[in-house]
């Protein structure tokens, strides 16, 4: 089982739509079983993915092992790929976690799936905090979505400094930009500076993705956006299965 963050210092860069698509794709292309688990209190990607809140607060008490993670875990309408909700509870994770002063919870409970998925696609929080921080421990490998702009790119490598300095020996770290707009000079200097990072186009697609539902590979699949994603979710998966 490998797992993949999706992080990003600051909202709006993309972060929830990327880690959508490529849960989406892991499940679609790669045909693996795949769990996308959110961890964002605002629950962006549960609402992607149409699932209806209950109402009880629930995705914390996983965290502090009051209900086991299987029991909240809901299949979605696409083959092979579950979703492990978000819900408001989720805006004291970072104190929960603090409190409990267990580094290892969150790759403790991923731990406990093993066998039951190829694949855990985690949508983070934005910013420093305890929550991106189990994340980092946890995960094997992390997309970190910016767009093209020095204030961007200067977030990416603070992240990738932290990593070095905090997370010795962890796994990759995949910069991706994301609402490229190539109409732009600051964002095609951008690509000319690092013309090996994967770009996804704005695209007004990737919007109407609120309005269906659904990823974009469901209702849009020939479109630049689809294409780049699934060329995207393609080098990660390489990636892992190198990896082993």
């Amino acid at each position: 089982m490998a797992v993949i963050a999706v992080y990003s210092l600051k909202g709006g860069v993309g972060k929830t739509t990327l880690a959508v698509n490529l849960a989406w794709s892991s499940a679609t292309q790669s045909s693996r079983r795949t769990l996308l688990w959110d961890l964002d209190p605002q629950a962006s990607a549960s609402f992607l993915l149409r699932h209806q809140r209950q109402g009880k607060g629930e995705a914390q008490a996983v965290f502090a092992k009051e209900i086991a993670p299987e029991k909240l875990i809901v299949h979605t309408k696409q083959d092979r790929l579950d979703l492990l909700a978000s819900d408001t509870s989720l805006r004291g994770l970072d104190r929960l976690l603090f409190n409990l002063g267990k580094r290892k919870r969150l790759a403790k409970l991923l731990a406990s799936m093993e066998g039951r998925y190829d694949r855990v696609i985690l949508d983070c929080p934005p910013g420093l905090t305890e929550t991106s921080e189990q994340v980092m421990h946890a995960a094997d490998a992390s997309i970190v979505p910016l767009t093209p702009s020095p204030l961007s790119r200067r977030a990416f490598e603070e992240v990738v400094q932290h990593l070095d300095r905090e997370h010795k020996g962890h796994g990759p770290v995949l910069p991706v930009y994301s609402m490229v707009d190539r109409r732009r000079s600051l964002h095609r200097a951008a690509l000319e500076a690092e013309p090996d990072w994967p770009a996804i186009p704005m695209a007004s697609a990737l919007e109407q993705m609120a309005v269906n539902r659904n990823p974009v590979g469901v209702f849009a699949s020939r479109t630049p956006a689809a294409l780049a994603l699934a060329s995207l979710w393609r080098g990660i998966e390489s990636r892992l299965v190198r990896m082993g």
